[in-house]
């Protein structure tokens, strides 16, 4: 049997920052672990935000690489670091998406999990996504258990979401309250993540303006 991976919160944004990064800014990836440390403390597409230390990340990222789960790559003047997710969680492609997501974005449907992941994966429709969702729900003990959980129906929302057990047990009832006073409605819950969506691309631009800037020596906008 296979033993239940068990994340902490900091290794876990960690891992999952990787994930995001290595699919929305493939040119900027592996990251250093300055770009992982801004990426796991920015201010868009993070659920909850965070405002973790160099030591945190650097410490969280040695523990994943005891796990097999983050390499570190050499090359380059700067130590860099890539994931291995997919593989040490033990799940296809899809899943591996979905689970991302849900760690950086925190409890969600499966249609704003959808519309989410159109940087990372297109998914054909949300019918797809409840099946890779339902898989990581019935996941044999023999694999390691659950890797997700459908939660409790908040009151006045017409979908259940849906949270993550990589960091352990979440209260299925108790998480219902989180977002309960959000709007609710299809229509509102695309909106919200056609809005985060162009956050995240303007917080990635932002970042490779940032790298260029420094690789041939120019201030940054906005600067002196």
């Amino acid at each position: 049997m296979t033993t239940p991976l068990l994340l902490s919160p900091v290794e876990a944004r960690v891992l999952a920052t990787l994930m995001e990064k290595a699919r929305t800014v493939p040119d900027s990836y592996p990251l250093t672990l300055n770009s992982l440390l801004l990426g796991c403390n920015q201010k868009t597409s993070r659920e909850p935000l965070m405002e973790l230390s160099e030591s945190e990340v650097s410490s969280a990222v040695d523990s994943l690489r005891e796990a097999g789960l983050v390499y570190e790559t050499s090359g380059g003047r700067a130590v860099k670091f890539t994931h291995n997710a997919q593989r040490g969680i033990g799940v296809p492609e899809q899943s591996a998406v979905l689970l991302g997501l849900l760690i950086l974005r925190g409890p969600q449907t499966a249609a704003e999990l959808r519309l989410n992941a159109e940087r990372w994966y297109r998914f054909a429709d949300t019918s797809s996504v409840e099946a890779f969702l339902d898989e990581l729900q019935e996941r044999s003990e023999e694999k390691g258990g659950p890797l997700v959980i459908k939660l409790d129906r908040a009151p006045g929302a017409r979908e259940q979401r849906w949270a993550h057990l990589l960091c352990g047990p979440v209260d299925a009832s108790a998480a219902v309250g989180s977002r309960s006073g959000a709007a609710t409605g299809p229509a509102s819950a695309e909106l919200q993540a056609r809005v985060t969506q162009l956050e995240a691309e303007v917080a990635d631009l932002r970042a490779t303006v940032q790298k260029l800037c420094a690789e041939i020596g120019m201030s940054q906008p906005g600067q002196e």
